[in-house]
């Protein structure tokens, strides 16, 4: 198990790599415009030029989780931390099971799962913030039609 100040210091490179110019744009992209309602509307997002934008967020947040499934941070200290992995895996969470299915990779986003269901409120924090993201999805998007006319 970590110390305490393994698990922050692990924890504060993480949060330096988020800063990197092109992780930053892939994910505020994906928090904020990358709201799919099916499985249809992920695979066409995927599909299009956000590709490397999608693995590269989802990369980035099962490689940090991995970091916790391999005992190197402290899950609690982590989930503390990086909030914004419950959001990333909102807007996955309900295609989960296609993805894994239709990409033949059952292990896609497995430490990102493992992490957030060790958290025994993990199922209401997920819907929570699935529905926040994509209240603010729809008055961005509403806002930007009443501006545009």
């Amino acid at each position: 198990m970590p110390t305490p100040f393994e698990s922050a210091s692990l924890n504060l490179q993480l949060f330096d790599l988020r800063r990197e110019p092109v992780l930053r744009e892939a994910r505020e992209w994906f928090l904020r415009e990358f709201n799919p309602e099916s499985f249809a509307e992920l695979v066409a997002a995927l599909s299009g030029e956000r590709n490397a934008s999608f693995r590269m967020v989802i990369g980035y947040w099962d490689l940090a989780a991995s970091l916790v499934t391999s005992g190197a941070i402290d899950g609690d200290a982590f989930r503390a931390a990086h909030g914004e992995i419950f959001g990333a895996f909102s807007k996955i969470q309900p295609f989960l099971a296609e993805l894994r299915t239709a990409t033949r990779e059952p292990d896609i986003c497995k430490h990102m799962e493992e992490v957030i269901f060790a958290d025994p409120t993990a199922e209401a924090t997920l819907a929570r913030r699935r529905e926040a993201l994509r209240a603010l999805a729809k008055a961005r998007s509403s806002g930007e039609t009443r501006s545009a006319s």
